[in-house]
């Protein structure tokens, strides 16, 4: 009976874990969607802000812009990693910080800009310098949060701390294909930009007040902000995809458990009923 009692409680420990792995995937469900279709939505207006950006550039002879710093021989280098607030996401955080630390090797002076708290605590104890860190507790990645970090990006930049910047997060392929990217998001390419420009023979030639520069770069914090928001929302849409295949395996686990159990105790349920019968049988035939 013991043994029973013992069963008893793993396979109700088991059945909470398991309503608790399902309601997680469901719950990551929607999110994934929501996730998908604010990015969706967003994505037109951050790509016209880039196709004008490479139309001024297309359009004028030269553009000089504080964004075209040269890069030094030995620059310092910022990285901004997006990682999650949360845990329970199988391989989503692990994937990111060995593709960190392949990079960082390649850079003369790194320097880490964290996004999620799970990164934080993983790179508190590394030898990287953390020049700082953004949290916004697993919610959806809001403009206004891009903004703040582009803020200090920017301002971090055009002050000469780092000489240029590269944002690593995770793109969300297919349900089965999370990969790290990495984009370098300052200081700007001008021929990169200029291939993302608008076909010039197809295009209207506009007159740019006060100036193509002036024009320019009003529109350059705007580009940075939708590069660094678009890999928030990227990443967090991976991060539910993650979860939620970390949790339907965790569900399956659950269930061949939950099925082996009950088939022991079905068995230890059912030897002990042949055992009393046996007894009852034999104390019976004793009496006659």
């Amino acid at each position: 009976m013991a043994n029973l009692r013992d069963l008893r409680l793993r396979m109700r420990a088991i059945k909470q874990t398991l309503q608790v792995t399902r309601a997680m995937n469901l719950i990551s469900t929607a999110k994934l969607r929501k996730g998908r279709k604010i990015l969706e939505d967003t994505e037109p207006y951050f790509n016209r802000i880039q196709k004008s950006m490479g139309n001024i550039l297309s359009g004028a002879g030269s553009v000089k812009s504080e964004f075209f710093n040269r890069v030094p021989a030995k620059p310092r280098s910022a990285v901004i990693v997006v990682s999650s607030d949360r845990g329970l996401a199988g391989g989503f955080n692990a994937t990111v910080f060995r593709q960190v630390h392949s990079l960082c090797e390649k850079l003369a002076n790194p320097i880490l800009v964290l996004i999620g708290s799970v990164g934080y605590r993983y790179f508190l104890h590394s030898p990287y310098i953390i020049l700082e860190n953004f949290s916004f507790q697993s919610r959806l990645p809001e403009l206004q949060d891009a903004q703040e970090i582009s803020d200090f990006i920017i301002s971090q930049f055009l002050w000469g701390v780092f000489d240029e910047v590269y944002i690593l997060y995770t793109h969300m392929y297919s349900a089965i294909k999370l990969v790290p990217v990495l984009t370098q998001i300052l200081p700007l390419s001008a021929e990169r930009m200029r291939k993302g420009g608008a076909d010039r023979a197809d295009s209207i030639d506009f007159e740019y007040i006060p100036s193509e520069e002036a024009v320019f770069d009003t529109l350059a914090p705007l580009y940075i902000k939708g590069v660094i928001y678009g890999a928030m929302v990227e990443s967090y849409v991976s991060e539910q995809s993650a979860r939620m295949a970390a949790m339907n395996e965790a569900s399956g686990n659950a269930e061949d458990m939950l099925t082996s159990l009950q088939v022991q105790y079905n068995r230890i349920r059912q030897a002990g009923i042949t055992s009393e019968v046996s007894e009852i049988i034999s104390g019976s035939s004793a009496l006659h």
